[in-house]
């Protein structure tokens, strides 16, 4: 079983690399992030036609979140329960034993600025909530675009991405550590300890023609599934296609 999450950074100009990828790749769930379409123009017929079930919760130009998946969804949850939230960033369902959790974790903007305490503030949300899903489903997924790259290794120069930045900081990366706590690993490193592997390469400075990026875009999955993971990428490919969303899939294989 692969599952996958990848950020499209817009679902109307990404699709036809979305169709492509599902075609060539075939994972049996696949989180999609930055979507940026209102439900009414998702484009559930055409993956359909692909064999995927979807379920989604999207805005206009912002946000947006969708679970694609071969078998239908049961148990759907979209946003935080209990957290007042109008940006769509979760979206939570079961396929099988396994539920998955979709994130679109809030960049930030800058330390200490007022985006960057609401990332903070919905963070520890999450982490109450999963704390509950942990209880309720032994396998469990977590994965997403976490706009937090967990150590020095998962960014390009440790040097600029600091305990001062943004996507590096150290309360960021705090609550990063506390989701994993929870009995939650990342799983890219069950199979690679190797630095200087990316998901994501800003558009400008030809970065990713010089992999300057980071490694934002993660699978946290329950310890229990270790036993079942026969492997972890990151599919660098479709970042060489014209017009690329500036994030690459990264997906997760189980038994």
């Amino acid at each position: 079983m692969r599952i996958a999450s990848w950020n499209v950074n817009s679902l109307n100009v990404r699709l036809p690399h979305l169709e492509q990828w599902l075609r060539e790749r075939a994972p049996d769930v696949a989180a999609l992030q930055e979507t940026k379409l209102e439900d009414s123009r998702f484009p559930d017929d055409a993956l359909a036609a692909l064999g995927y079930h979807s379920v989604f919760a999207g805005q206009k130009t912002y946000n947006g979140v969708a679970l694609l998946s071969r078998m239908p969804a049961t148990d759907v949850q979209i946003g935080i329960p209990g957290f007042e939230d109008e940006q769509r960033r979760v979206i939570a369902a079961t396929f099988g034993d396994l539920r998955v959790v979709n994130l679109y974790v809030v960049n930030g903007h800058s330390v200490g600025s007022e985006k960057y305490a609401y990332k903070l503030r919905w963070l520890d949300a999450v982490h109450g909530w999963l704390a509950s899903e942990r209880l309720r489903w032994p396998n469990l997924v977590v994965l997403g675009d976490f706009n937090i790259a967990p150590a020095d290794r998962d960014t390009h120069d440790p040097a600029i991405w600091n305990d001062d930045s943004i996507l590096t900081s150290t309360a960021e990366r705090a609550a990063l550590r506390r989701l994993e706590g929870l009995g939650l690993a990342d799983s890219y490193r069950w199979f690679s300890d190797e630095a200087g592997q990316f998901s994501w390469w800003d558009y400008r400075a030809a970065a990713f023609r010089r992999n300057l990026g980071l490694r934002i875009d993660l699978v946290l999955a329950s310890e229990g599934l270790r036993p079942r993971a026969t492997g972890a990428a990151i599919d660098r490919e479709p970042r060489t296609w014209e017009r690329p969303s500036d994030h690459a899939p990264v997906w997760l294989d189980i038994d």
